[in-house]
């Protein structure tokens, strides 16, 4: 049975996601599986089927069910057309037709079309029970989420994150967060460029909610041996866990790690999928150091923490990528944090919201792979400092980065819209 042909009973929600289930997005799995553990009833939509070869122990957990639409519509061609046909009857069918025409004089391309046909898909195949829609990311999922709740007649809200935030265009930023009931997003950085493009009256519209990490998933922090690369037969481990993309900082890693004195016994562990791995790859052999390096690739989550737990440093250079892309507060700092690991990353976006440079770990500027090598070495000759960053780290993840604050945070928001479909 879809999910529009149940029956009506108690009002629940819609969760929008790009892709699911993904193993770069276990924050998303977290909030969904800590919203179900709050009493939160909900179906899944994703506009992708999964990708990904493992699938996360998070996901295993999450009784929602996925429902996906077609990717490209040609790829479900009846379902569009259904979905054109429920549209056409729909009393907001010309309010929602205005809104999609508005945009796309503006954004004049085939993916403008493709939104507005999923949106025709979701509008017609959701729950007729769910009355609110949250999705997460402000630009393509938003949009489809935004078409198909002006066709609903519902209300819609959104968690907006990183690259969404600084690769949609203001006004269709503007006009999507006025739209909305609320938003949240997960870094100050990102809030103060979403309420940039906001008139003053609405900027109240978005607020701040920290992903944080429920540390009951993860083991208590091991005991590190004191190692200081001295010795080649017990080399200083690195550690970066990210996609192989350009804003990750990469490149700038490997040149670092190219400078690193000879007499420094080190090796560095890589893992993550991502469309620069091969060139990745080639640049550590052009540099002389590949034999050092060991590229494990997209693992589930129990390897990935295994791998921090053997690691002596953490290290994520990310910077600014094509587009003006970038992270926000990468999910992988605070996992780093949750073994108690040395964390050296860049005063970029978000990191400076968790890691104070030289308290909770270290910070340089983004692209200086000059000063990135001299603090590798800096940690790696100094077992004492590591431990001291690494402590400090564990204790501000656990503390001021509160996941059952940010969840039971977006519960309340959610179960507010439950509760007035009741009534209603």
């Amino acid at each position: 049975m879809n999910a529009h042909q149940r029956p009506h009973h108690a009002p629940r929600l819609a969760i929008v996601v790009k892709g699911y289930p993904r193993l770069s997005e276990t924050f998303i799995a977290q909030e969904m599986l800590g919203l179900e553990q709050r009493g939160l009833d909900f179906d899944i939509w994703s506009l992708r089927h999964p990708t990904d070869g493992a699938v996360h122990m998070l996901h295993q957990m999450i009784k929602a069910k996925p429902y996906y639409l077609p990717e490209y519509l040609w790829h479900g061609p009846l379902r569009v057309l259904q979905g054109l046909g429920a549209a056409l009857r729909s009393p907001h069918f010309g309010k929602t037709m205005r809104a999609f025409w508005a945009d796309l004089k503006r954004d004049p391309t085939p993916n403008r079309m493709r939104r507005i046909g999923q949106a025709f898909v979701l509008a017609r195949e959701m729950d007729p029970r769910i009355g609110h829609i949250h999705v997460h990311y402000l630009h393509t999922p938003c949009s489809v989420v935004r078409y198909a709740a002006l066709l609903r007649g519902c209300e819609f809200s959104f968690s907006a994150h990183a690259k969404d935030i600084w690769t949609t265009p203001a006004w269709e930023r503007r006009e999507k967060i006025s739209d909305a009931a609320w938003g949240v997003t997960c870094t100050r950085d990102g809030l103060a460029e979403l309420q940039r493009v906001l008139p003053e009256d609405e900027k109240d519209r978005v607020a701040l909610v920290y992903h944080g990490l429920d540390l009951r998933r993860f083991p208590q922090p091991p005991h590190r041996a004191p190692r200081n690369g001295a010795d080649p037969a017990d080399p200083i481990t690195f550690i970066s866990v990210g996609r192989a993309v350009k804003k990750k900082g990469y490149d700038d890693l490997l040149n670092a790690l190219a400078r690193l004195p000879q007499d420094l016994a080190w090796r560095f562990v890589h893992i993550g999928a991502g469309e620069l791995r091969d060139a990745l790859k080639a640049q550590a052999i052009a540099l002389g150091i590949a034999d050092q390096i060991e590229w494990r690739g997209a693992l589930p989550q129990d390897k990935v923490i295994d791998a921090l737990r053997a690691a002596d440093i953490f290290v994520l250079p990310c910077k600014e990528g094509p587009k003006g892309d970038r992270d926000g507060l990468p999910n992988v700092i605070l996992e780093a944090a949750t073994q108690a690991l040395p964390i050296l990353s860049t005063d970029f976006a978000g990191v400076p919201e968790f890691i104070a440079n030289g308290e909770t770990g270290l910070l340089i500027a983004p692209g200086d792979h000059v000063a990135l090598a001299n603090d590798l070495v800096r940690l790696a000759r100094d077992p004492v400092l590591r431990d001291r960053l690494g402590q400090a780290a564990y204790q501000r993840i656990s503390t001021a980065f509160s996941f059952d604050a940010g969840v039971d945070d977006l519960a309340r928001r959610l179960s507010h819209h439950l509760i007035n479909q009741r009534v209603a």
